[in-house]
């Protein structure tokens, strides 16, 4: 695959044989919006803690566009996988099908960061006038690495609208979701905030923050040379116990918090409860250069409204005092809308080497694609901002 004289595709089974500043440079260009998923540390604490491993199912393949060289001029991170857990883009309907009619859809390859549905880029190039042949390139190699491992599909996840149109035009086929996103319009406090919503929802807000602070509890936000092994210690346990409850299995081991807190503490924050100075629940986000990304909640105590505090309240504030743009609080959860979060269209590309099954996928995107954009309309109706109930206000009166 490539021209050796020129440029050269190759596949590295593990970031660790990737030299961190090269990745980085394609993931994370000085001067562009900082994604922390996308950071060698991460993904590499990811293979490191035996978290994204192919003992787990998430086999790394990493694709890898030298230039004559030898530098990277663009990368992606992939993964060869033998199921469809941790995605959170949800295939296992078409997995099904697709085995009932005699095929195996497993193994696939998986373009995304695991565990992490958060959009950032997935063709990874460095700046310059080379940057849209070296995204063609990687789309190409991708494509062709599909082929030569026969596997069923090749799936982008998680991808900017940009990324997405693009690989639309590649013959890909597109799929879009919804998340439920709070935007930062220059507020200076959450008073403000609060003054753009209905009087109804202001009042909610108000009283759920009120009763989750009740029975003593306290909040505080730790981050950079602040956060310690017992943290992580605590927050493992909160994690561990959500996370068998919810779904039996949690993806992430132990020393990948440790490894997260060596590597890249000062974007990394939790928002930690407290009672009779015991830590009693947490909230696990990570800082872009534009965006707070919460990403695990876990607790061993509960009380009335404390996830919504932590989860989203806390992380509005914290956006407001470090003026980022944007909160995304993960995937799903259409309970976040009247506290502020709005709903924000995902998207994500397909690639199915059967044809037959290839065509009937694009009908039901095509369908599926449909039903979103009449539930996120309907969505719209139920915003908690004020110039709908403004508006609502004004027509009783006439």
């Amino acid at each position: 695959m490539g021209d050796a004289e020129q440029a050269v595709i190759k596949i590295a089974q593990g970031l660790g044989a990737v030299d961190p500043a090269q990745w980085d440079a394609c993931a994370n260009p000085v001067g562009e919006v900082f994604n922390p998923f996308l950071s060698h540390a991460f993904l590499y604490a990811l293979e490191e803690s035996g978290s994204a491993t192919r003992r787990t199912g998430w086999m790394p393949y990493h694709l890898l566009f030298e230039d004559a060289q030898g530098e990277l001029a663009g990368c992606m991170p992939m993964y060869l996988k033998g199921h469809s857990r941790g995605e959170y883009v949800f295939d296992h309907g078409w997995a099904d099908a697709f085995e009932r009619a005699g095929g195996s859809y497993y193994p696939k390859l998986q373009v995304s960061v695991p565990f992490t549905p958060a959009t950032g880029p997935r063709l990874l190039t460095k700046p310059g006038a080379g940057r849209a042949a070296a995204e063609d390139q990687l789309i190409a190699a991708a494509l062709e690495v599909a082929r030569r491992t026969n596997v069923s599909s090749l799936h982008f996840t998680f991808l900017p609208e940009r990324q997405w149109k693009l690989m639309g035009e590649r013959g890909f086929l597109q799929r879009n979701d919804q998340q439920f996103h709070w935007l930062n319009h220059d507020y200076k406090t959450f008073d403000d905030f609060l003054a753009d919503l209905s009087s109804r929802k202001r009042k909610m807000i108000r009283k759920e923050r009120e009763k989750a602070m009740e029975n003593g509890i306290s909040v505080e936000w730790v981050t950079g040379k602040d956060l310690t092994e017992a943290h992580w210690d605590a927050f493992y346990e909160f994690y561990m116990d959500t996370g068998q409850r919810k779904w039996g299995s949690p993806y992430l081991t132990r020393e990948f918090f440790s490894l997260i807190n060596e590597r890249m503490p000062n974007d990394t924050l939790l928002i930690m409860a407290k009672r009779d100075g015991r830590m009693i629940a947490g909230a696990l986000n990570f800082i872009g250069s534009e965006v707070l990304f919460g990403r695990n909640w876990g607790a061993i105590e509960h009380h009335p409204f404390l996830h919504f505090e932590c989860c989203y309240y806390q992380a509005i504030d914290f956006a407001i005092a470090k003026g980022l743009k944007r909160v995304e609080a993960g995937a799903q959860g259409e309970h976040k809308l009247a506290r502020g979060y709005l709903p924000a269209k995902t998207f994500s590309a397909h690639w199915i080497e059967n044809e037959g099954f290839s065509a009937a996928v694009a009908d039901y995107l095509s369908r599926e694609r449909q039903h979103l954009e009449h539930d996120m309309e309907v969505l719209s109706t139920y915003s908690p901002f004020r110039h709908n109930a403004e508006a609502e206000t004004q027509e009783d009166e006439f």
